[in-house]
């Protein structure tokens, strides 16, 4: 017979997997009901089958998304968009984070002060002045006008992470390099980068999901149906009498593709950083 110790050990680890398991379920269904509306035949959101595939599965759904819509004009061109924001945001924060991190100079309390101050300004009210400035700059319509605005909104974020991360890195390290003849700028590159790799990925990530879910900045901006965005794109598929719910599913599942290969990759150099910041560390 267990001890108590070990009983309580046990029931711990019975209760975190069975929360492990209910979370997991819980954020994997709603993908599998949308899969199952996907392979219906018609337009049906609702089914008194509730199989996951439906017995009369059909990827006509999927098939018509393809053939009869601009849905791969679409996911380029949120594509483009996403991977140049993500590219230049964090190329942006990690030179802003050092500076903030490394170096004195007048204004820096209150500029981290306006940058945590602008996350508390609720995402509606930036659609104006994104507006404005991207009118006035002449790039209505336009990938860099929507790069430009993407950019913009998650700089803080990511300036905050990375500051953080490189506050944590020591000195000493840099230092080193100084004396060995490396230039300020080829410590940043040679050494603080690499082992910045995780905070890096996790502003990669922000970055990424957050241009390629937007919706509301692109409906400002965007206004032809070649530019559209994977979500201006599908929400075109929704009629004022009918919607195509077969259709809607189906691309509501393709978008996920992309993310889960970011994700997937973006953890194998998360991984390798942190252990290459222990080594080195």
């Amino acid at each position: 017979m267990r001890d108590p110790i070990q009983r309580r050990k046990f029931f711990k680890y019975l209760l975190i997997h069975l929360v492990v398991v209910t979370a997991a379920l819980v954020c994997i269904y709603p993908l599998l009901r949308i899969f199952s509306v996907s392979l219906r035949p018609g337009d049906k959101l609702f089914s008194t089958d509730l199989s996951l595939i439906p017995d009369n599965a059909t990827f006509v759904a999927y098939a018509s998304l393809l053939k009869d819509t601009m849905f791969l004009r679409w996911l380029w061109n949120s594509l483009l968009i996403t991977l140049a924001t993500s590219f230049i945001g964090v190329s942006l924060a990690s030179t802003a984070a050092y500076a903030f991190s490394r170096f004195r100079f007048p204004g820096k309390k209150a500029g981290l002060i306006l940058l945590l101050s602008s996350q508390m300004i609720p995402a509606g009210m930036l659609i104006l002045p994104l507006f404005l400035m991207i009118m006035k700059l002449k790039l209505m319509n336009t990938y860099l006008g929507m790069i430009i605005a993407y950019s913009v909104s998650s700089l803080p974020f990511s300036i905050w992470i990375l500051k953080g991360y490189y506050d944590t890195i020591p000195r000493s390290l840099e230092e080193a390099a100084l004396v060995d003849g490396t230039s300020q700028v080829g410590a940043f590159w040679r050494i603080i980068l690499p082992l910045s790799t995780p905070a890096l990925s996790i502003a990669f990530l922000f970055n990424f999901t957050t241009a390629w879910n937007e919706y509301l900045v692109a409906r400002v901006v965007l206004f032809s149906s070649k530019q559209y965005t994977w979500t201006l794109g599908l929400f075109e598929l929704q009629g004022q009498y009918i919607t195509q719910w077969g259709m809607f599913a189906a691309g509501s599942m393709l978008v996920t593709i992309p993310v889960l290969a970011v994700f997937l990759y973006s953890s194998k150099w998360l991984i390798s950083g942190l252990t290459l910041g222990s080594v080195k560390g």
